[in-house]
């Protein structure tokens, strides 16, 4: 059982979503940073100093706090692009790392065969004439 765990923990899959979470989590701090620190305060200058996480009205003895779920729309909104944008740059240079593969593991042509293709040539030449 132990052997089992082992193997399946130390799989590629495995290793690969504990970076993908581990990077995901700093990835995210970072933006939620952005958010905080720099795009929010430029927003709240935009709309005269509206903080959002401000924002709320009480029914009877309820306060609801609208402005921190409009906070939270827009960090998410903000991260999904990034997220999205991270993503479309790797794919990127996915593409021409898989373009530069293909192009060099074209197989190297065997004297044999160019030979055979010149005999085949010439033939179709005898054959039209």
């Amino acid at each position: 059982m132990l052997k089992d765990f082992k193997e399946f923990a130390l799989k590629g899959n495995v290793l690969d979503l504990a970076i993908a979470v581990v990077i995901g989590a700093a990835f995210g701090k970072i933006v939620t940073s952005l958010v905080e620190n720099i795009i929010m305060p430029i927003v709240g200058l935009l709309l005269n100093g509206v903080n959002f996480t401000n924002l709320s009205f009480k029914y009877n003895d309820a306060e609801i706090l609208y402005g921190s779920f409009i906070q939270t729309i827009f960090y998410f909104v903000i991260i999904a692009f990034a997220i999205f944008m991270f993503v479309r740059l790797l794919s990127k240079f996915k593409r021409k790392e898989d373009i530069v593969a293909i192009t060099e593991e074209a197989p190297p042509v065997d004297s044999k065969e160019v030979l055979l293709e010149e005999i085949r040539d010439l033939l179709k030449k005898q054959n039209n004439a």
